[in-house]
């Protein structure tokens, strides 16, 4: 039997609580949950202790918690520390403008794959004569939406299309034209203008290294605190002691 100074934790609270921690196995689900259960009742008792004030329990602990654990606010070294270290955090994703004449193929269809491969070396060799024909030819052949637009793909920026062709259009000159293998079919592939990523200034990324770094803090004191409350309570029935305790987490 679990107890927290004297209070169960009764099996069947450990059971429906277990629905909201997924373990490797049913035995670190249910050590998860009771740790949980405990967790809660530390502070349910100490927020009783201390004549806190809420609509509920949860209400109550967030008082508890808000009055009694000092989180340290991220100060403008630490910040700054953090953007040096984090550098490619703070890139922005190339960009890209390109047009492409789509022939689909699924990937174990070697039939349709060489046929695709075939159109596609065609309107290659055609646009080397009449590159200016691009736009016609993807009306005419393109089996992408885009063709109404001439091929047209606008902008263009990392998870916005296949991996396949982000990687071509990453080491091609912008005016170049080229066939693209993807899993999905061979593309003619256009790059018509290219902006380099770049670096998002210190000022631009603050916001948002504040934020996690108070998030880091946040969690810390509260893990501490929690350690404090547990080093004064009698539980019995699980270890919570050790670096790698659920507690901490």
């Amino acid at each position: 039997m679990i107890s927290v100074n004297g209070v169960a934790i009764e099996q069947d609270a450990i059971g429906r609580e277990m629905q909201h921690h997924p373990g490797q196995s049913r035995d670190d689900a249910e050590r998860q949950a009771a740790t949980a259960l405990v967790v809660r009742e530390l502070l349910v008792q100490r927020a009783r202790q201390r004549e806190i004030a809420g609509a509920g329990e949860d209400d109550r602990i967030a008082h508890l918690i808000e009055q009694e654990v000092r989180i340290p606010e991220p100060t403008d070294e630490e910040m700054a520390r953090y953007y040096r270290r984090n550098t490619l955090r703070f890139m922005t994703s190339p960009l890209y403008e390109a047009a492409h004449i789509f022939f689909p193929a699924r990937a174990n269809d070697e039939t349709a794959r060489a046929e695709a491969n075939v159109k596609a070396k065609a309107v290659i060799a055609y646009l080397e004569q009449s590159p200016r024909r691009f736009g016609e030819l993807a009306k005419a052949h393109s089996a992408c939406s885009s063709k109404e637009q001439g091929g047209l793909l606008g902008q263009v920026t990392k998870g916005d299309t296949n991996p396949e062709l982000e990687r071509a259009m990453a080491t091609m000159e912008p005016g170049s034209i080229r066939i693209v293998e993807s899993r999905h079919g061979f593309h003619v592939l256009r790059l018509d203008r290219r902006a380099a990523a770049k670096q998002l200034p210190f000022e631009q990324a603050r916001s948002w290294i504040e934020n996690r770094l108070r998030t880091a803090s946040k969690r810390r004191a509260v893990a501490q605190y929690l350690q404090l409350l547990t080093a004064s309570a009698t539980i019995e029935g699980i270890d919570l002691a050790g670096a790698d305790s659920p507690l901490v987490q």
